[in-house]
């Protein structure tokens, strides 16, 4: 284990990030609820806590919540670009052992999770599943003692898939991102919006009459394509899978290949968890002063290596906004260097989404931690989880809904009128 409490770009933030983060506890109170609670039973008494995640407010709001439920805690960045400095020295004075600071080199973005592995955690937290690879990859011994983990990602879960598939898989993983309060909020709302806030802060560009296109139509694409035309944009989706393909033309979308929606695009988002989404086919076909962004996780569906071969110039021209030029004399504009726009050039999901998906990362670490033994495979997240986090919402939200009668439960219960 590392003799390094910390490492953050500047201590002198902290109570910046202080402010910040008790903004982030008021707008989240379903995992405020949660932490009285933790405060009371300390479920995690003597468990070590090694967590890869967006270092955000929001983030510093479950790492309190953890600790107050008697976890020591180990955390570093899940993208190189998305820590909130302020946030990550203010969880190094409340002991915290953050490794994270915004600009990290890869060696840095993989030394920082390195730190958090070789802690040897108990319970570790994902979004992205850089943390679960390394473990298996690198430090196996350690992974073989892991009670069991969670992950954030619908990319972060593709890969515990295909651990699992392959046999290699040496822990339980609950897959928070399966959730109905996670997915059906966070990725839909919480992407939708932060998405488009991110690319509006990057160009200030105006969305309504311009052709936005949405590379994919999952949860994700399906905010941004649905929060893009609230602005007053025509949108435009391209789907590999012909289900989701008919459900975003039923939805009222233009759908059609990227090899069609390159000629007309405007603003690109590509929200896919796929690699070379767009690339140098699509790039040559582009309007001049087109504008590239990626609302997936790593930093590979907008292919930046195609793009730099077929430039003959680059220049920053604004916060998060570079500018390439063609062979042709067309100037292509890629934003937070393809990485997820919605943290490098925003601040990521409103505080409000991220509680109720942190609410499912709280709740499903503590049924890791009182589980005797869990077999090493992808979980999802118990049903009275989920349930307990929408009522739990709904409560704080003052809103009441019905609860059936005895008849009606007496009734769905026989299949004989």
């Amino acid at each position: 284990m590392s003799n390094l409490k910390y490492r953050v770009k500047d201590i002198s933030l902290a109570p910046k990030g202080r402010l910040q983060i008790e903004w982030a506890e008021k707008h989240m109170p379903v995992l405020m609820e949660i932490r009285k609670r933790f405060e009371k039973e300390r479920p995690l008494k003597d468990l070590r806590i090694g967590a890869v995640l967006h270092v955000t407010k929001e983030t510093a709001v479950l790492m309190r919540t953890l600790i107050a439920g008697g976890a020591e805690v180990y955390l570093a960045a899940s993208n190189p670009l998305s820590t909130q400095d302020e946030v990550a020295a203010a969880l190094a004075e409340e002991e915290v052992h953050v490794y994270a600071w915004r600009g990290e080199s890869e060696e840095e973005y993989f030394w920082a999770i390195d730190i958090v592995a070789k802690s040897e955690p108990n319970i570790v937290i994902d979004d992205g599943g850089d943390l679960h690879v390394h473990l298996h990859s690198k430090l196996l011994d350690i992974a073989k003692k892991i009670k069991g983990g969670t992950e954030e990602t619908t990319t972060g879960i593709i890969r515990i898939k295909a651990m699992e598939k392959e046999g290699i898989l040496k822990y339980p993983v609950i897959a928070v991102n399966n959730a109905l309060t996670k997915f059906l909020f966070d990725n839909r709302y919480g992407t939708g919006q932060s998405t488009i806030d991110g690319i509006m802060r990057a160009t200030n560009t105006l969305l309504a009459g311009k052709v936005v296109v949405v590379a994919g139509y999952g949860w994700v694409g399906r905010g941004i394509a649905l929060r893009a035309r609230g602005m007053g944009a025509i949108v435009v989706v391209t789907e590999v899978d012909p289900i989701r393909a008919l459900e975003a033309a039923m939805d009222g979308f233009l759908v059609m290949p990227m090899k069609e929606a390159a000629k007309i695009g405007d603003i690109f988002i590509t929200a896919t968890g796929n690699i070379d989404v767009i690339r140098k086919e699509h790039f040559e076909l582009m309007k001049n002063g087109a504008i590239l962004a990626n609302a997936g996780h790593f930093n590979v569906e907008v292919s930046v290596e195609d793009l730099k071969k077929i430039s003959i110039a680059r220049r920053k021209v604004r916060p998060h906004v570079e500018e390439y030029t063609l062979a042709n004399g067309k100037k292509l504009y890629l934003l937070a260097e393809g990485r997820l726009v919605n943290l490098v050039a925003a601040e990521g999901h409103p505080s409000e989404v991220m509680d109720m998906s942190f609410a499912n990362q709280a709740l499903s670490i503590e049924y890791i931690a009182k589980k005797p033994k869990m077999k090493p495979a992808l979980y999802s997240v118990p049903p009275e989880i989920d349930k307990t986090v929408a009522e739990l919402k709904l409560k704080t939200m003052n809103i009441e809904i019905d609860k059936l009668t005895p008849r009606q439960e007496e009734y769905l219960r026989k299949w004989r009128f």
